[in-house]
């Protein structure tokens, strides 16, 4: 139990539960926060590791945010002080936080409660249970998924994120995501990231075809079905790969951004966090192998009512409509260069979820 008690005369007949008793942190919860940070979390079953790294960012953040050192953790005098200024409210959430957190290092699980109300939330707000199901039945069909796990172009399998694992991380940044909610930002969409493209392009192309068989009037060309650039295959893979993910810039020596072979590295190691990560996953140290979206669907209008369906497609120049109602969001539109999409999209990352109306998907992955 960790709560808080300030270093002043006052005294409150009402205290608030973080005010009350005497301020506590383990030294377990200061490894986890500071020191050996990968041995404690793969300690865990590998299901929670992914909300261990959730909850560890989120007290990182907050410290950050109130200028508290994360020293300060494994020393209740130093903590007690660098808490004494936050209102009631702010301490109630940092007590709540390492709560939670020293009861999923010291059980090995999270607290039933972060289940159920997260699970309670995005089935309200994001028909989250039927998307993911249907997304699962469909990488298992198409043979993608096998056992519950993807194969990297490293040799590592890759658990696919739990349902459990997306709907605690949308729950924790519903603050940040009621803007994103509110522009039609409710379409879920696993991809997995860690398989190579080659292997992704002939899954699909299959897929086409046998549709194809099954539904002669579907339009196809049989012939090139994927219509996708010669120059991706095997793009990702190899000793000295083509294709980069996030780049900076357009600069073939200079771009900054990183292979598939690197990124996965650096999930592994809960170390990557993609400039454009942002909902449920979009941070590489979640998800290792994957990536977790938020697209605007089909059916936008009724997001509330029925399971988003589809995803929209993007306008022709001067015809999207805005989208959202608490603050609308100018759809990004065709007609662009490359360099002013990656111009939009360095605006955006210079803004955070709250004053960017561009600012749209990606949890992470």
């Amino acid at each position: 139990m960790v709560s808080f008690s300030r270093p002043t005369s006052e005294s409150f007949s009402s205290a608030a539960p973080a005010e009350a008793g005497v301020q506590h942190t383990s030294a377990n919860l200061h490894e986890a926060i500071m020191d050996s940070v990968s041995s404690v979390r793969d300690s865990l079953p590998e299901q929670y590791r992914a909300h261990f790294e959730t909850l560890r960012q989120e007290i990182i953040d907050f410290t950050k945010a109130h200028g508290i050192s994360r020293e300060s953790l494994g020393k209740p005098d130093l903590l007690r002080e660098a808490t004494s200024k936050l209102s009631i409210q702010d301490l109630e959430r940092l007590a709540n936080l390492l709560e939670r957190f020293e009861y999923l290092l010291k059980n090995g699980e999270p607290k039933k409660e972060d289940y159920t109300e997260a699970l309670e939330y995005t089935e309200k707000y994001y028909h989250l249970k039927e998307q993911y199901d249907s997304q699962v039945e469909l990488l298992e069909q198409v043979g993608i998924l096998k056992e519950g796990a993807i194969l990297g172009i490293d040799g590592n399998t890759y658990p696919i994120p739990t349902l459990e694992q997306i709907a605690i991380r949308l729950f924790e940044r519903r603050s940040e995501l009621f803007t994103k909610h509110d522009q039609g930002f409710t379409k879920l969409l696993l991809v997995p990231f860690g398989m190579s493209l080659d292997t992704l392009r002939e899954t699909l192309k299959q897929f086409l075809l046998k549709y194809k068989r099954n539904n002669p009037s579907f339009d196809l060309n049989t012939d090139d079905p994927r219509c996708t650039w010669s120059g991706y295959q095997g793009a990702d893979i190899g000793d000295f790969p083509n294709l980069v993910y996030e780049p900076q810039s357009f600069d073939p020596k200079d771009h900054q951004g990183k292979t598939k072979m690197e990124i996965l590295k650096e999930q592994v190691k809960g170390r990557w966090t993609p400039a454009s990560a942002e909902v449920a996953g979009g941070s590489g140290t979640r998800f290792p192998g994957w990536t977790v979206h938020l697209f605007q669907p089909s059916n936008p209008d009724n997001q509330d009512t029925e399971t988003p369906k589809g995803f929209a497609s993007i306008p022709r120049e001067g015809q999207g409509i805005y989208q959202g109602d608490e603050n609308p969001r100018p759809p990004l539109e065709a007609g662009k260069s490359p360099n002013e999409y990656l111009s939009l999209l360095r605006e955006v990352q210079n803004h955070s979820l709250y004053d960017s109306p561009h600012r749209n998907r990606r949890t992470n992955g």
